[in-house]
């Protein structure tokens, strides 16, 4: 997984005022906790968090004060309009610490052309080291059957990673397309209903 360093600025001014100058000053309001630590707010550069965000579950070294603290994305608030970022929680992990996450689940390989692909779910929660965790994790699709689904215990995870989904959540199914003479039987049943008269 990226681990990517990000220099920050310690926050003194709280409220909707001083986030907004931030935001114009091209940064965003963060906030970091966990372990028990008091929470510690900073602002962060957009361009550069912007751009480490662009990979899954990456993580951050943050840079402020004369301080390093390795933290993993949250939760991150964009504006519902314009998508710009508004505030990002960042929170605190050691090397060597387990973490539960969400990971992307990207499907390879080809199945069964009759069938018509449905992802249920794009994501499993997996248990991992905090500096081993996936970008994504890869089901293979080549010989996945109409009518059948592939499951979260389907899911080949790395070494040192346990699944906490359910195993039984479906991950993808694969459904039947309808056969023409289906297609055309669903189709003849309402004509054949509005040329019925009733019966005096």
């Amino acid at each position: 997984m990226a681990e990517i360093t990000i220099n920050g600025n310690l926050r003194t001014e709280f409220g909707k005022g001083a986030s907004r100058r931030d935001r114009r000053g091209g940064l965003v309001p963060a906030v970091i906790y966990g372990h028990g630590e008091t929470p510690v707010h900073v602002s962060l550069p957009t361009r550069e968090l912007l751009a480490a965000l662009k990979q899954s579950n990456v993580l951050l070294e943050v840079v402020f004060d004369g301080k390093k603290e390795l933290t993993l994305p949250k939760s991150v608030t964009r504006n519902p309009l314009s998508s710009q970022l508004e505030h990002i929680d960042l929170v605190l992990v050691r090397r060597g610490e387990r973490v539960t996450v969400e990971v992307p689940v990207h499907t390879t390989g080809e199945h069964d052309r009759d069938g018509i692909l449905e992802h249920v779910n794009n994501t499993i929660e997996i248990e991992a080291e905090a500096t081993s965790i996936p970008s994504f994790l890869n089901l293979d699709l080549t010989g996945f059957k109409a009518g059948t689904s592939l499951y979260a215990s389907d899911v080949p995870l790395p070494a040192g990673t346990t699944l906490v989904s359910d195993p039984h959540m479906p991950v993808v199914h694969l459904s039947e397309r309808s056969t023409p003479s289906e297609d055309t039987a669903s189709a003849a049943a309402p004509a054949a209903d509005a040329s019925a008269t009733p019966s005096a």
